[in-house]
């Protein structure tokens, strides 16, 4: 009995073994949500709103953001976990797996009565050693080929969608980064996600340009034009009242029209010289002409230039501004005075489509493109969801794999063969009770490939043993192969991870695991539990 508590008597106190086993169990009840949903063999979680708006989804990134975790230690896996996702695109459900292991197994050892800190001093000797070990394996890549990226493409699509989608995508998305690509700059950015709930989820498809989420806004106008000069503009091409109170008297119908024809002249004048710059460049060629405005274009003008044969969009979205001279040249114009032709982009095709009543202006056909649009279709908003979460991660993936220079053996393979390397490093350089901190990190790290096998139907446990067997045998590193079950090399299978998510991995995890157990009393004490407080 302690002499004297500075507590709270409100407080909910959990001490030593209880305030472990509370963290323990948290660890332990996350990793069983999530641990269904690793590999391409992974089910699905429906998420279901407030208002009945249904997700389905196999992403842990997403079911991480969209569960109330109410528990505060699973709140703090999740956080952590997400927060990996945040920075290198991939690896969430790897991390919650990985740290519940680990809690689950020390659990085993702390029964048996060892001290936390003798476990947490050898998770940190082994996080050591196989960041070391991670260096020594990764399979450099110093000329990226695009075979090299839609294998590591592929590989985080197939967990993520299912194959029939997943195939199409693949080169959708190494696509989008190669034409994004600048000096081997990426900005991810430079790649619109558009969606349209039209047709299947596998008619998805990469513009090398724009598509713009509306149209004309004249009857007239044309729907589609070939050759086109792209004319990018950021001025108000519609009637502008006075900023103060003025007004007009006329006598007769002549003044009025005059005045009349006056007021529209400044607005008019704007116009017709798009009209004359236009005539200039078109007149006797097959040549035409688009001008997108950021801004608004009255009706009278736009008639001017449906009577042109011009195709004129108002109200375009900023970002949409800020792309087209990227995806076709020319520049943003903040006015129309000496406006010239290398002012103005290209395109080989323009053209609307109408969707109900959205309507839809596609930018095609253009010139060294920095920035285009992946075109997400499905029959319905969770499929379209679905999709949009999978291209996210595949587009990271990419874009880790050209800024590493390297990849990582996937399929569970990594983790096979760093537990057999932890194993030797234990016998050879490590003596007394820190080994059972380096045993326990150790058989944490073969949860990935016996939730690979267990997700794929197989026998968690002969499968293992199987691919430990054949590493230990050849050297080789083998995955799982979640068709058949067998090891697989990875020289044939090509299942390849990203070497920056495997290194946020071991770098993340372990840490958080050690800070939980280390964890002796948890106090649960709200701002209602003061004494003298109001109880809610």
């Amino acid at each position: 009995m302690s002499s004297l508590q500075f507590l709270n008597t409100k407080a909910d106190v959990l001490r030593r073994s209880q305030a472990l086993a509370v963290n323990i169990q948290a660890a332990k009840g996350l990793q069983e949500v999530l641990k269904t949903n690793l590999g391409p063999k992974g089910t699905m979680k429906m998420l279901v709103g407030g208002a009945g708006q249904v997700k389905i989804t196999k992403d842990g990134q997403v079911l991480l953001h969209e569960m109330q975790i109410q528990h505060p230690t699973a709140a703090m896996i999740g956080r952590a976990a997400t927060a990996q996702d945040d920075i290198v695109g991939d690896g969430t459900t790897s991390n919650v797996l990985f740290i519940g292991e680990l809690m689950r197994i020390a659990e085993r050892y702390l029964g048996e009565g060892v001290h936390p800190r003798i476990l947490v001093d050898g998770i940190e000797l082994a996080k050591r050693e196989t960041l070391a070990f991670l260096e020594r394996t990764k399979i450099p890549q110093p000329e990226i080929t695009k075979e090299l990226l839609m294998e590591v493409a592929k590989a985080s699509l197939m967990t993520k969608v299912h194959p029939s989608i997943a195939n199409p995508l693949t080169e959708i998305v190494v696509d989008a980064v190669n034409a994004i690509k600048k000096d081997d700059r990426i900005d991810l950015h430079m790649i619109e996600i558009m969606h349209m709930q039209h047709k299947m989820s596998t008619e998805s498809k990469l513009i090398k340009g724009l598509v713009l989420d509306h149209g004309g806004r004249h009857e007239n106008m044309p729907s589609r034009l070939e050759n086109c000069f792209i004319m990018c503009l950021n001025v108000s091409l519609e009637y502008e009242k006075t900023e103060v109170h003025s007004g007009f008297f006329w006598s007769n119908a002549e003044q009025r029209e005059k005045l009349i024809a006056s007021e529209r002249a400044f607005t008019d004048d704007k116009v017709l010289k798009i009209v004359e710059l236009k005539k200039k460049l078109c007149d006797g060629t097959n040549k035409n002409f688009v001008v997108i405005n950021q801004k608004g274009i009255d009706p009278p003008s736009l008639e001017i230039l449906a009577r042109e044969g011009i195709i004129g969009i108002r109200r375009a979205k900023r970002r949409n501004q800020e792309r087209i001279p990227l995806a076709c040249g020319g520049k943003c114009l903040n006015s129309v005075e000496d406006m010239t032709p290398e002012d103005l982009g290209f395109a080989k095709l323009v053209y609307e489509v109408s969707l109900g009543d959205d309507k839809y202006t596609f930018i095609e056909g253009v010139e060294n493109p920095f920035s285009c649009t992946i075109l997400i279709k499905g029959p319905n908003d969770y499929s379209i969801s679905q999709t949009k979460d999978a291209i996210r991660d595949g587009l990271r993936a990419v874009q880790n794999t050209i800024n590493d220079k390297a990849v990582i053996a996937g399929a569970g393979a990594f983790e096979v063969s760093a537990h057999r390397n932890l194993v030797n490093y234990m016998r050879d350089s490590v003596s007394g009770k820190v080994k059972l901190g380096i045993q326990c990190f150790a058989d944490a790290l073969l949860v990935v490939p016996r939730t690979l096998a267990e997700n794929s139907g197989f026998d968690q446990q002969e499968t293992l043993l199987k691919v430990m067997e054949a590493h230990e045998k050849t050297g080789e590193q083998y995955g799982v192969d979640v068709i058949t079950g067998e090891p697989q090399p990875i020289t044939v299978s090509h299942v390849y991870d990203n070497y920056i998510v495997k290194r946020q991995f071991l770098n993340i995890a372990p840490v958080l695991a050690e800070q939980l157990l280390l964890v002796d009393e948890v106090m649960r004490a709200g701002r209602n539990m003061r004494p003298g407080g109001e109880e809610e």
